[in-house]
C-alpha cells in the first residue's frame, strides 16, 4: 500500500471471546474485542492517527502476545511484558497508563482512577477513556469496576469481564 502504513492484524480466540490483535512498527497497538460496540471507533481511531490500513498477517509482537495471552488464560502469567503503542489523546493515554499500574487480582473504581490522576471530578471522562482502550487485557480496563463493586460496562461484554476477574481470583456483583 503505497503512502500508507500497515497495522498487521490477526484474530485470537480467547476462552471468553474473539479478540483482534494488531501491531504497528514492532509494538502492539490492538487487542480489541470483536463483539465490542466501540470496535469501529477504536479501529477507525487507530487507522486515522497512525495513517494506516489493516493487513492480515503475523509479526513477532503478535506471536509474543499470543504466547503471553495463552499463559495468562492458563493461569501461568500475571504480568504482561510487551512493547505497546498507546494511540489516543494525551488524556486517554494518561488513563491507560494509570490502568497499567493496577496489579493482577486488584480492582479500582473509576473514581479511584480519577483520584490517582489528581482529577477527582473527571469520573465520567475516565470511564470514557477506559472504554476507548484499544489494548484490552494487556492494559487491564477489566479491572475497573463500579464504586459499589459491581460490574460495569465492558467492551467484551460483562460475561467476559466477569471471566477475566474470576481468572484473577476476584468475585464481583453482576
Amino acid at each position: 500500500m503505497e503512502g500508507k502504513n500497515v497495522i498487521t492484524i490477526r484474530p485470537y480466540e480467547s476462552p471468553c471471546g474473539l479478540l483482534m490483535l494488531g501491531s504497528f512498527e514492532d509494538r502492539l497497538c490492538l487487542c480489541n474485542w470483536q463483539l465490542e460496540k466501540q470496535r469501529g471507533c477504536v479501529e477507525r481511531r487507530l487507522k486515522r492517527l497512525l495513517q494506516s490500513e489493516f493487513e492480515d498477517g503475523e509479526s513477532l509482537v503478535i506471536a509474543e502476545t499470543v504466547r503471553q495471552l495463552d499463559e495468562y488464560f492458563a493461569g501461568q502469567r500475571k504480568v504482561f511484558d510487551l512493547p505497546i503503542l498507546l494511540v489516543g489523546t494525551e488524556f486517554q493515554k494518561s488513563v491507560w497508563n494509570e490502568l497499567l499500574k493496577i496489579p493482577f487480582g486488584v480492582t479500582r473504581s473509576y473514581g479511584e482512577v480519577a483520584r490517582q490522576l489528581e482529577i477527582p471530578k473527571a469520573v465520567r471522562a475516565v470511564a470514557n477513556a477506559n472504554g476507548a482502550n484499544a489494548i484490552s487485557i494487556i492494559v487491564p480496563c477489566h479491572r475497573v469496576i463500579g464504586s459499589d463493586y459491581s460490574l460495569t460496562g465492558y467492551g467484551g461484554g460483562l460475561p467476559a469481564k466477569k471471566y477475566l476477574l474470576g481468572l484473577e481470583g476476584l468475585s464481583v456483583r453482576s
